[in-house]
Parts: structure tokens; C-alpha cells; sequence
């Protein structure tokens, strides 16, 4: 038996490992307490029972699941960390931790699998995915719940109501709170019914922390890198795990007005480019405020020195220095010359004084602590 995530949380300031943060520890209260709930509770699923097979619901005395708890904020907050105190404290068996993209390409896989072994097309595949999902884990920890794709969205509501139905506990993170999930989507009428039940099913705490503890990390070094060196490569990829701080990262994309912008590598709001990807290739100003908007930092690997002749390289960087600097995105970057010599004599080089302004701007403390706008 552990003592549960509020004492560690309390052990990491002890320790110097994190400052005292109200909001924070406010969260790790909530947690405590359904810590404490969850070592007397055991959901009553997957028996095979009599009830089971004729569709009956719980019975009055079989136990009601503690409330789950929704947290959401602004990034670096420390929603993460403190899940992750939760998680590895709380003593259940069945349990599982995953991002939520994750958890929702393996629905999307266990459905493909299930219509391959069915006849009928009109077979519902929900039901027994969800019992499924429920023997393997009846406490299930999200990380970064967001809701994007519409086909996503018309799944979750009757996907979660089966959850909860078999007694499943959820504990999840957010950067939007759940009126805001989806907002603006395809259909989103249908959608509604699946906020009410998050609210009604899980306590919602705002993480209103004033700092951003990952861009405070950051500000202990430079994030611009320049002269570049040899060791700039790891200490890029030093400052990428910072931000992204142990989240999933994969490849991703974008899609604007039907283009398809690939990224490399991104999570946790954090995608990283090369300068190639970025400013070589035709992007235009419709895709910089895409990806400046749907990531609150940008990691460059290394922008070189510009050639006199590549005005249209030099006009794509500036133009996405400004979709960044209005939309108050991060910018994390290794720079093989002083950001003043980057696009010196070329007839872009008037325009592109703005630019090494604006990137001046940008390694500012007042920047860094600005909130990202969307």
C-alpha cells in the first residue's frame, strides 16, 4: 500500500524537484481522494452471469464508481505529471495509461477486426469492445483527450456510456475544457450528449496554474542556438523532450484548404521541422497560420544562412515567423550563424529586418511567458 500522489506531490517540493504550486496541489487533493475511493472499490464486469446474458442493469447493491476527475489547462501546467503521481500509486491491478490518440486508433483497430469477422454489416461493434476494454482495465488514464475527427466524435458518446455502464473509472487531461472538445465540428449537435456525460460522470478542475513550468524550464537556457555546433543536434533534441515531456511523439499532419502539410515528429503540442520542410518547399501563409495555430511551440533542427539568391526561401521563413510571432507560438531553434546574418544582401534583406526583430522578440522572457493564441 502506497500513500497515495499528494504525498508525493509534496515530496517532489520537499525535494526541490518542484515549487509549490496551489493549483497544483489542489489537484493532487482530488486525486487523493479517489485514490482512497478506488481501494474499496472493484466494478462487477465481466462475469458471464445470468444478468449479463439476459441484458439486466446493476443491481442496487453492486457498488457505484467513484466520480473520475476531467483535468484541463493551459499547457505546462503540470496536468501530466500529476496523473502520472496518481497512476503509479493508485493500487489497482487493472489498470492502463495511454494518450488518447492511442487509445483511439486501438478502438478504431479492435472495430476493423470485428467487422472482419462478422456477416453482417449493421453489426454493432461497440458493445463488445467496450467489454472488452473494460476486462482489460476498468481504471483508464488519458492523456491529452481532444476530439478533432468527426468520425471519432460519433463513436465516444456511445463508446463511453458502455464504458461507464461497466463500472470504468476515468481520470484524463486536456488543454480544453469539455464544452470546448470538438468545437466547431462536423455534426456537433450529436456530440453534445457526450460533454454532458463527462461533466456529469467526472469532476472538472480547471490546472489554472499562472506559469507555464515548461517554458520556465527552457528560459534556464537559450533557445536559440547559435553558432551552431557540433552538440547542437542533442541539445535540440534535449529541448524537444522538455516540452514534449514524455508524451507520445509520432509523425504527424496538417491538412489546409485540402493540402497536406507533413510533420516529422510532434506531441504534446510541440511539432519539430527541419528548415527544409519548412521554408523550401511552396507553403504559403494559409499553411504557417495552420501549423502556428494548432502548435503552441515550433523546434527548428537548424536554419542556415541564407544564399542572396534564395529571396523565396527568406520570404517563407519571414512569413512564418509572422503567423508564429501574432499567434504567440514558441519558437525553439538551432541557427548556424547570428540571427542578424541570417538573410543579409539579398533583395529581401530590407524586408527581412523585421523578422530578425520579431525572432528577438521571441526569445524574450515576456514572450515566452505570453499565453499561445488559436
Amino acid at each position: 500500500m502506497t500513500d497515495g500522489p499528494l504525498s508525493r506531490y509534496r515530496a517532489k517540493i520537499t525535494a526541490g524537484e518542484l515549487s509549490h504550486d496551489p493549483m497544483q496541489e489542489l489537484c493532487a487533493e482530488k486525486l487523493q481522494s479517489l485514490f482512497k475511493a478506488l481501494n474499496h472499490y472493484e466494478p462487477q464486469t465481466g462475469s458471464g452471469g445470468w444478468r449479463e446474458r439476459f441484458g439486466l442493469t446493476r443491481r442496487r447493491e453492486e457498488p457505484e464508481p467513484p466520480q473520475g476527475l476531467y483535468i484541463y489547462g493551459e499547457v505546462g501546467r503540470g496536468k501530466s505529471m500529476l496523473m502520472d503521481l496518481f497512476y503509479e500509486t493508485v493500487a489497482v491491478d487493472r489498470k492502463r495509461r495511454v494518450h488518447f490518440h492511442d487509445f483511439m486508433q486501438d478502438v478504431h483497430d479492435r472495430m476493423h477486426r470485428f467487422r472482419k469477422t462478422k456477416s453482417k454489416d449493421d453489426a454493432d461493434p461497440i458493445p463488445p469492445i467496450a467489454k472488452d476494454l473494460a476486462k482489460d482495465a476498468w481504471l483508464l488514464c488519458f492523456d491529452e483527450m481532444q476530439v478533432t475527427d468527426i468520425t471519432d466524435a460519433m463513436i465516444l458518446g456511445r463508446l463511453f456510456e458502455q464504458l461507464f455502464d461497466h463500472g470504468v473509472v476515468i481520470v484524463t487531461t486536456s488543454n480544453r475544457m469539455p464544452d470546448d472538445l470538438y468545437k466547431d465540428g462536423l455534426q456537433r449537435q450529436n456530440f453534445l450528449p457526450f460533454i454532458d456525460m463527462i461533466k456529469q460522470k467526472l469532476d472538472v478542475l480547471e490546472l489554472a496554474s499562472p506559469t507555464d513550468y515548461r517554458m520556465r524550464n527552457l528560459t534556464a537556457a537559450d533557445v536559440f542556438l547559435f553558432p551552431a555546433g557540433p552538440d547542437a543536434k542533442a541539445k535540440i533534441d534535449e529541448m524537444f523532450a522538455t516540452v514534449t515531456e514524455g508524451a507520445r511523439v509520432a509523425p504527424d499532419s496538417l491538412t489546409n484548404k485540402g493540402r497536406k502539410i507533413e510533420i516529422s515528429a510532434a506531441g504534446a503540442g510541440v511539432a519539430r521541422f527541419t528548415f527544409d520542410e519548412l521554408c523550401t518547399k511552396p507553403l504559403g501563409p494559409g499553411d504557417y497560420i495552420a501549423i502556428a495555430t494548432h502548435f503552441h511551440t515550433i523546434v527548428i533542427d537548424l536554419i542556415p544562412k541564407l544564399p542572396d539568391s534564395r529571396r523565396d526561401w527568406a520570404k517563407r521563413f519571414g512569413t512564418l515567423i509572422d503567423a508564429m510571432y501574432e499567434h504567440k507560438t514558441k519558437l525553439i531553434c538551432a541557427i548556424e550563424c547570428d540571427p542578424s546574418e541570417i538573410y543579409t544582401d539579398g533583395d529581401y534583406s530590407f524586408e527581412f529586418q523585421r523578422t530578425v526583430s520579431r525572432m528577438t522578440e521571441m526569445r524574450s522572457q515576456e514572450y515566452l511567458d505570453m499565453p499561445h493564441l488559436t
